[in-house]
């Protein structure tokens, strides 16, 4: 990797996505800032609405951390987190069956968002070349005078603060302003694909007796489209545990007691309103709305500036159903790792040729997928795209049966693996070979 040790380098956002950003950048520049509008100490900060409700960190974005910041997982459990293997220690159930339970070797730290990112936080502030700058927001970017090289951040009220810079990334997340600076500044807008999904989701904390869990971390039950409500919950901080859950296009969990509860017992599995009956509230129940994912095609841009890039939500927001986000990020933050190595002056063209190409192309069309195998989700339905959606969803079926393609999903599941794999033809044989075993009368619906 290229040093850069006499440069400065910017960071907007800390949450996930700005702190991997500043873990890569400090590896390069010889100084490192990240910006936070909000407090980062506060826990449930302004800018992140959603924080309360429950996340996952899936395998990769496990992996990609403990790559970065060693034994940082050991350091969760110590404080209070919960460790397990994916396929052995969390319960999962698709169309109202569990997948086939099985030790697949990786590794999964359950926490609150908090909590894991006040670790993560620690471990970046604790890197000699960073600082961590609260409170402050970016009111602007700074361009030279033509507008074609971004020269830092604008600061404060007016934005009559500046601080210079010889590469700004902006993490700043799905409300990132960059979009209209860049328009006022000359390079035009850039294009926006969106997916409706109106997703809603509500959460509360309870204490939970550990037997409740019958020895699982987490149990989630995902929505289908026969059955398009779905849940989490984690286990967290010591005796706590987050209850998150939600349905789609339009069909949004109530927040007032009785109607959590009864509609966590129209799942398709009453695993989670079981932990319910014997758990005592901790919190009022919260709402989330997330209307739709969102990807902003910078690689498509005829003009950008010298000096900046982006990355995590700020680029591509996914439905957070499938708990994608905070994975995506580290994976973003690793093809930002990558470029660095290889461009003295990183220019944006290649960067987010490189961006979509590695990562985003892959993780947004696996979730699109997803997303349509619902039949209200607007969206074309090719014929190649119905058999795709019918081959994995009788792989999954086969999953709650056998449990190597139990693990197979799992590793697609957690970002380990191309959705391409479940396509494999050696897994399809599989799961023909699975699926007619079963009696008709008995078997898996199809």
């Amino acid at each position: 990797m290229k040093s850069r040790a006499e440069d400065h380098a910017v960071v907007v956002g800390a949450g996930p996505a700005g702190l991997f950003a500043a873990r890569v950048l400090a590896d390069v520049f010889g100084r490192v800032t990240v910006v936070e509008r909000d407090d980062p100490a506060d826990g449930d900060r302004r800018g992140v609405p959603q924080s309360g409700h429950a996340h996952d960190f899936l395998a990769r974005g496990h992996q990609i951390t403990e790559e970065w910041f060693p034994g940082i997982g050991e350091e969760m459990v110590a404080g209070g987190a919960h460790a397990g293997d994916i396929a052995r220690d969390v319960r999962w159930v698709i169309a109202g069956r569990p997948l086939v339970r099985s030790e697949s070797g990786l590794a999964t730290v359950i926490s609150s968002r908090v909590f894991r990112e006040g670790h993560l936080r620690a471990r970046v502030e604790a890197l000699p070349r960073v600082r961590l700058l609260g409170g402050q927001d970016v009111a602007g970017l700074s361009f030279s005078d033509d507008g074609s090289v971004v020269d830092g951040v604008l600061l404060g009220p007016g934005g009559t603060g500046k601080l210079p810079a010889d590469l700004v990334v902006d993490a700043s997340g799905r409300g990132s302003r960059t979009p209209v600076w860049l328009e006022e500044h000359g390079h035009g807008r850039v294009t926006e694909e969106k997916l409706k999904v109106d997703v809603g989701y509500a959460t509360q904390v309870v204490r939970a007796p550990g037997d409740a869990f019958a020895g699982d971390v987490c149990i989630n039950i995902v929505a289908s489209p026969d059955s398009p409500r779905g849940g989490a919950c984690q286990r967290v901080e010591g005796d706590r545990a987050v209850v998150t859950l939600y349905g789609v296009l339009g069909d949004h969990p109530p927040t007032d007691p009785e109607g959590f509860l009864s509609f966590a017992k129209s799942l398709a599995a009453p695993d989670i309103h079981e932990v319910l009956e014997v758990a005592e509230p901790l919190t009022e129940v919260r709402r989330y709305r997330f209307p739709a994912s969102l990807r902003r095609r910078y690689e498509q841009m005829d003009s950008f500036p010298r000096g900046l890039l982006m990355l995590g939500d700020a680029v591509c927001s996914l439905n957070p159903r499938y708990g994608q986000g905070m994975a995506f990020a580290a994976m973003q933050a690793l093809a930002l790792r990558d470029h660095l190595a290889e461009e003295e002056a990183p220019t944006a063209e290649a960067y987010f040729r490189r961006l979509t190409e590695q990562v985003v192309d892959p993780v947004w069309n696996m979730t699109l997928l997803s997303d349509l195998s619902f039949p209200g989700v607007p969206g074309e339905r090719t014929p190649e795209l119905l058999q795709v959606l019918e081959l994995v969803g009788r792989t999954q079926v086969a999953a709650t049966l056998d449990g190597s393609l139990a693990l197979t999903c799992l590793r697609v599941f957690g970002l380990l693996d191309p959705p391409t794999a479940l396509l494999d033809p050696a897994v399809q044989e599989r799961v023909h070979r699975t699926l007619s075993r079963q009696p008709a009368s008995t078997g898996p619906e199809q």
